[in-house]
């Protein structure tokens, strides 16, 4: 009797290699797109390794309520803006942005002007509140 050659076999090879798939895609992804933060995570890097936070929504969003020691900048002044924080680039950084996709171009920019390690909040400002987390209006 050959495995493969029976159905029911078959079937479990199958599920196996697409519980396999799905497992790693939050891997893939992340290797993809850079570092995805949860709150809890976000709040280590801030304490423990003195992450720079930086929040790319619009002033009347930031004025709201933003994390603690957060800078407020906007993305089409980025350069200009970064060299006013002289921020550390071997530091991480943990970006907020209006949502994933502004989150993500403003990660990739800091990548490329030369931060070593830069992550995303995931869920934004609505997470860290849903975490109880303290903002600073």
């Amino acid at each position: 009797m050959d495995f493969f050659s029976q159905t029911d076999n078959l079937v479990l090879a199958a599920l196996m290699i697409i519980a396999g798939t799905a497992l790693f895609m939050p891997t893939l992804s992340t290797l993809i797109s850079g570092k995805g933060l949860s709150p809890t995570d976000a709040t280590i890097w801030i304490n423990r390794r003195k992450a720079a936070v930086i929040d790319f929504r619009s002033e009347e969003e930031f004025k709201l309520g933003h994390l603690p020691n957060a800078k407020n900048l906007a993305l089409e002044n980025l350069t200009a803006d970064l060299k006013s924080l002289k921020l550390d680039q071997k530091l991480p950084v943990v970006v907020i942005g209006r949502g994933p996709a502004h989150s993500q171009k403003a990660a990739n920019e800091l990548r490329n002007l030369g931060f070593a390690e830069v992550g995303v909040l995931d869920g934004g400002i609505g997470a860290w509140q849903t975490s109880g987390l303290p903002l600073i209006k």
